[in-house]
């Protein structure tokens, strides 16, 4: 019984090709995703613009929004929610991408933006300027908190790579927890010392978008921009360093040179969004994990799709916070705590937490 040979067509159905139809699937679906996300993210922007303690009705914004005319309500949106909306808009990128760079260059699923003590530095550099140099506004002491961020992160790094040895994720791991502690009891010597310090510094701690202007966002923007840039050009090299050091260098990585601007970026991004906005937790450390349960573990999607879903439990979390408050508000620092900490317990339960 003869058995006809098969045709070429025949033959790629199973071979080479299939597998090459299957990513190029893939990667229009997670394309796709990406966009959903960034039309989600323009919604949830302009639900920032429109919601807030003072009733405005959404044809009198939208009308307002491009045409200012002076009225109260043009005021309430131009001078107060827009700004609040933009800069939870660069915190949120910044901590979402923060926090992905932090888990892949120390390959800890747990670790999330503060790991490096850049959050310290920042709260450190805001003590410094409120309880010896008098500062008394978010724009006043934005500059120490990010001078706090980058000598922690500086510090931390050195005390990682100090010798011939490379800083290694164990040796940064190691470092930012001591350096931590340090900036924590001097943190808390200071304000316990100091009352009138402690009652101002209590206020930014909670972390928060509400009474920040544009001058704040065009303080940070910069540090986010070239911080997001450094970031996604990293993402080939954390690829391949999610493999293991000794196989990123086989494949041709500077793996000193990727972990030092890795760090640097995240100084950038985590220095920039935690002076702008104080301390806020579990976005950068919960997002990531999001971003990975929906496309994979490849940085470069995790880092593009971590800069737009962020940013969205960032605003979310704010407007959710005046609508819940209402005639007042709840800090988007402590709604985020109250959204973040049950999404990131049911990725948890629902698939183990890995890198790779």
């Amino acid at each position: 019984m003869s058995v006809e040979p098969q045709t070429a067509s025949e033959k790629g159905a199973d071979g080479p090709a299939a597998p090459s139809s299957r990513r190029a699937t893939a990667a229009a679906l997670r394309g796709l995703g990406l966009l959903v996300a960034l039309g989600a993210l323009i919604l949830i922007a302009l639900a920032g613009v429109w919601v807030g303690t003072r009733d405005i009705p959404f044809t009198a914004t939208w009308s307002v929004l491009w045409r200012p005319d002076g009225s109260e309500a043009a005021v309430i949106i131009h001078d107060y929610r827009i700004p609040r909306t933009v800069l939870g808009l660069l915190v949120g990128m910044a901590l979402g991408m923060s926090g992905a760079l932090m888990q892949a260059l120390t390959r800890n699923p747990l670790a999330d933006p503060g790991l490096l003590g850049v959050s310290l530095g920042a709260s450190t550099g805001v003590v410094v300027a409120i309880a010896f140099l008098g500062m008394g506004t978010v724009l006043g002491y934005v500059w120490f908190a990010f001078a706090g961020a980058a000598i922690a992160s500086v510090v931390v790094y050195l005390l990682g790579s100090s010798g011939r040895t490379l800083a290694t994720p164990d040796r940064l791991v190691v470092a930012g927890a001591a350096v931590t502690a340090v900036l924590y009891a001097f943190n808390s010597a200071v304000l316990l010392l100091d009352p009138r310090a402690f009652d101002q510094f209590r206020f930014w701690t909670v972390g928060a978008l509400a009474g920040r202007n544009l001058d704040v966002v065009y303080v940070i923007l910069p540090f986010v921009g070239v911080g997001v840039l450094i970031a996604l050009g990293l993402a080939p090299s954390l690829n391949a360093l999610a493999m293991g050091d000794q196989v990123g260098r086989a494949l041709g990585v500077d793996v000193g040179r990727t972990r030092a601007l890795g760090a640097f970026a995240v100084m950038l991004l985590c220095g920039a969004a935690t002076a702008a906005a104080g301390p806020i937790g579990f976005v950068g450390l919960a997002v990531p994990h999001v971003a990975r349960f929906m496309v994979g573990s490849d940085q470069r999607w995790v880092l593009a799709y971590s800069m737009l879903l962020a940013p969205i439990l960032l605003i979310g979390a704010d407007v959710l916070g005046r609508v819940i408050g209402a005639p007042g508000e709840v800090q988007v620092g402590i709604i985020t705590a109250f959204l973040g900490a049950p999404l990131f317990l049911a990725l948890c339960r629902r698939r183990k937490l890995v890198m790779l």
